[in-house]
């Protein structure tokens, strides 16, 4: 679980339009401050033990950092993101890379946040839509990927996608925002017979959930004091790091990496 990671680079990352309410093209980040970051996200993976994969940055791809909407990838396929116009220029240079490597990758026939809508937790696939992700591509990924889909839907732009909702910690235990989903999606969740971890708005909106979880290590903004401790009683290794300049183009840690080595489903 996130053992193989594929991550780019925070060299040509600023902010030239907005998608999201993070998004303020009149507030733009410190580009040193911003590769530092990224840095010590990417050393904290190795420290963890984790695999690193690399795609460069290209200019003209100022969002290419958050790799993880690139695609969802499980065994030897991976299904494309579709994302917002301003940020299509980024799939081309992922899916030459996916396919050079011996992925079978699958183009996202509708609106599709990649990864970023789509989190593995087991043999389930938490899926988010309404937001980025168009309800249709629920199926398409249920029969490309083989996975049983847990369709969820956040309530507003804050969560336009799912990973700033939802964090999962193993294939037993999910943290979540309630104020972040809808009374269907939260009865849902609270269905699945995992252990969920109640986080408050106030740590959420500080992209607490946007973490990377290994089921030993957990990499996690330092701004979530609380969740860290939940995580830590648990007997997992809490690793915080600073995201304030990442944040303004409204991404954190989970959207730094895109997840590689998910298993194939068993055969039945």
């Amino acid at each position: 679980m996130n053992s193989e990671l594929l991550v780019s680079d925070a060299s040509h990352f600023r902010v030239d339009y907005e998608i999201n309410p993070y998004m303020d093209t009149a507030v733009q980040p410190d580009a040193e401050a911003t590769l530092a970051e990224h840095r010590a996200i990417v050393a904290a993976h190795l420290a963890a033990g984790r695999t690193v994969e690399y795609l460069p940055s290209v200019p003209q791809c100022p969002d290419m950092v958050f790799t993880a909407n690139a695609a969802v990838v499980r065994g030897g396929r991976a299904v494309l993101g579709c994302p917002p116009p301003q940020r299509k220029a980024e799939i081309p240079y992922f899916q030459e890379w996916l396919a050079n490597r011996g992925f079978e990758v699958v183009e996202a026939p509708y609106a599709f946040s990649g990864q970023g809508d789509a989190l593995a937790c087991g043999d389930l696939l938490l899926t988010g839509h309404g937001q980025r992700t168009d309800e249709r591509m629920l199926p398409v990924l249920a029969r490309e990927l083989d996975y049983e889909v847990v369709p969820l839907r956040t309530l507003n732009s804050r969560w336009y996608d799912l990973d700033l909702a939802v964090g999962v910690i193993d294939a037993d235990t999910v943290a979540y925002c309630p104020q972040a989903l809808d009374a269907t999606s939260l009865r849902t969740l609270r269905g699945l017979g995992v252990e969920l971890i109640e986080v408050s708005l106030e740590e959420a909106t500080r992209f607490a959930l946007n973490l990377i979880s290994d089921g030993t290590t957990v990499t996690m903004a330092q701004a979530a004091p609380r969740l860290a401790a939940a995580l830590r009683d648990r007997g997992l290794k809490v690793v915080g790091l600073g995201t304030s300049e990442l944040a303004k183009g409204g991404g954190g840690i989970r959207c730094t990496a895109l997840t590689l080595d998910r298993a194939p489903a068993k055969q039945r």
